[in-house]
């Protein structure tokens, strides 16, 4: 199969040896029980940074700039005479930028930030990365500074019992009132309640997120309603080069995989 729910009782029949996902993450798939049959899993990791980053500083600037905000402005009428502080937002120059996951999707959001400006990078996760942070300059400090310092905060890390719930009242109190929250990960990783709070009470200034739990989001859930909230429907990956690459490669890690052959990229469980 593509993909797998995350119950191990989806996991039927004692003949199922490959699993192939169509996602870099997995943290949808019964981890557990697939190791304990001795199941195969690929996945697709690589081939979706470019596109999961270009959509992160799509979504970023988005949101920054209010452009669904002033889009919609123009089509309800709101556009009239100008005035000058009128649909303003916060721009990147001379900001300073925290990412949180400094992996391979954070590094390609960093290389495509700092043409825009960027004074200062501040990253945060497991570990020191200085050999991928030299690249942009970027400094590792805890989560409760980077929250404190940054006027952009960008999620891309993965979701793991460490991260989950990170984003949370805590977090989102440490931050700028004209901060921008980011999360293009896991919808998990942020308490949603505690975000929407921040955003109605004005404790931050704005977020944009592709990821949500559950997804879909309900049309009725109290984020929506958020004038400073952009959301998308995990589109991250969504061109048509990069699904259509994530495609073979989760077709050719399955053949492999049946074939009892190295897949093109295995998850080491």
């Amino acid at each position: 199969p593509v993909g797998c729910p995350k119950r191990p009782s989806c996991l039927t029949g004692p003949d199922l040896k490959v699993i192939s996902t169509l996602s870099v993450g997995f943290d949808h798939l019964a981890l557990d029980e697939i190791k304990k049959r001795g199941i195969r899993v690929g996945y697709t990791p690589d081939v979706l940074t470019d596109a999961t980053a270009e959509l992160s500083v799509a979504l970023l600037l988005s949101t920054c700039r209010r452009l669904p905000e002033a889009a919609e402005q123009v089509k309800s009428g709101g556009w009239t005479t100008w005035k000058p502080l009128w649909m303003c937002g916060y721009g990147l120059s001379d900001s300073t930028v925290g990412i949180i996951g400094l992996g391979r999707i954070g590094q390609a959001v960093a290389r495509r930030l700092k043409p825009f400006g960027v004074r200062k990078f501040l990253y945060t996760g497991s570990g020191p990365k200085p050999e991928s942070a030299a690249e942009f300059g970027a400094e590792f400090v805890p989560l409760t500074r980077l929250a404190e310092e940054s006027d952009f905060v960008v999620v891309t890390c993965a979701l793991t019992p460490a991260t989950q719930g990170m984003c949370n009242k805590d977090f989102f109190g440490r931050m700028k009132k004209t901060s921008v929250f980011v999360n293009t990960s896991r919808g998990a990783v942020v308490n949603q309640e505690d975000l929407y709070n921040a955003l109605a009470s004005g404790q931050i200034a704005a977020a944009g997120l592709d990821v949500t739990t559950p997804e879909p989001l309900p049309t009725d859930h109290p984020l929506l309603s958020l004038k400073n909230c952009v959301i998308l429907p995990h589109i991250g990956s969504a061109t048509y080069a990069t699904r259509s690459t994530m495609a073979v490669l989760a077709a050719n890690n399955l053949l492999a995989g049946l074939r009892g052959e190295p897949m093109p990229h295995e998850l080491k469980l």
